[in-house]
């Protein structure tokens, strides 16, 4: 017989807090950065008439011997046609001396939390050590796993936030007060949340820029997180041209990071990405070296990240007999 552990998000979220996350996804990056990890890029299903997609991610990280494949979605107007979450995800963890699968558990909140993680560890290693000011644009569901994440490496003093609907700023705004007690103000444009900030992170699903060269000012750090897919892009090129770009894998990003239309368009090229983030975690390349230079970390995602923090939850949720046990065959 093979008995599968199922965890839902109730088991997951009991287990796993953001410092956890970030110290797993750190280590996750820094094992991609050795070569010790076998990651395909992400292969992607296009649902066109519903504007979505289906992305399926499988990773190995082999000094640390734990696989698995994670399954996710990302339908935009999931919330407001079908009160469904835009982003949908499956993690299964594997065996990787047998290939008998441990656990099937809910990916969603895993998601958010493995994704926010990974910009907060950009952040330790990109931005200015003194950063204070946080600008968010795109203030959707991701947007306060970002800001918990960011608190945790960052001493925010006060928050920017902008979204499309006013009312999710607010809200966004509200929570971050309650919650950090810090400075949070829901502004009215992106330019407002970008002029004059610190650490800024974009957090939306656009396909054209929603950041203008003209805003940004010498120091900051952007933690471009909503390009993860083909044709989407959230920077004005002109940016990215200035700016030191650190990728969190090479050709993921090519193919649907930040980098993505500006490379396709022709307007850069390959040359324009300084480094992945675990080359600069193990010391192969610099991370920031002055305090104007602009930094970009252009995330697209990694199965590493997922597969790295869905074991260790499957690890906890067996030592504190959480989740139900089912049998496959």
């Amino acid at each position: 017989m093979i008995d599968v552990l199922v965890l839902g998000v109730s088991e997951v979220r009991s287990v796993l807090s953001m410092d956890k996350a970030i110290d797993l996804v750190e280590l996750a990056f820094r094992e991609k950065g050795l070569g010790r990890v076998q990651m395909p890029p992400k292969t992607y299903l296009f649902f066109n008439k519903y504007n979505g997609d289906l992305r399926v991610m499988p990773a190995y990280l082999e000094n640390l011997n734990v696989a698995g494949v994670k399954v996710v979605n990302v339908h935009p107007f999931n919330p407001v046609k079908y009160s469904l979450p835009t982003v949908m995800a499956t993690v299964i963890i594997v065996d990787p001396e047998t290939g008998r699968p441990l656990s099937i558990m809910d990916g969603t909140w895993l998601t958010c939390t493995r994704t926010a993680a990974a910009a907060a560890v950009a952040t330790k290693y990109l931005a200015r050590s003194n950063s204070k000011i946080l600008g968010i644009v795109g203030a959707g569901a991701l947007a306060p796993f970002h800001i918990d994440a960011l608190s945790r490496v960052l001493r925010v003093e006060s928050l920017l936030i902008y979204d499309v609907d006013r009312g999710k700023a607010e809200r966004t705004a509200i929570e971050a007060r309650e919650r950090l007690g810090v400075r949070a103000l829901a502004v009215s444009s992106p330019r407002e949340a970008v002029e004059g900030v610190d650490v800024l992170t974009t957090l939306t699903p656009s396909r054209k820029p929603v950041v203008l060269n003209e805003w940004i000012t010498g120091g900051i750090h952007i933690n471009a997180m909503g390009a993860d897919a083909p044709g989407k892009e959230e920077l004005d090129p002109l940016i990215l041209k200035r700016a030191k770009v650190v990728v969190d894998d090479f050709e993921q990003a090519i193919h649907s990071g930040e980098v993505n239309v500006p490379i396709s368009s022709g307007f850069i090229d390959r040359s324009c990405i300084y480094a992945e983030l675990g080359e600069v975690i193990v010391g192969l390349k610099k991370g920031r070296v002055s305090s104007d230079e602009v930094t970009v970390f252009d995330s697209t995602g990694l199965a590493i990240q997922d597969v790295i923090v869905a074991s260790y939850v499957y690890n906890e949720a067996v030592k504190r007999g959480l989740g139900k046990t089912i049998t496959l065959h």
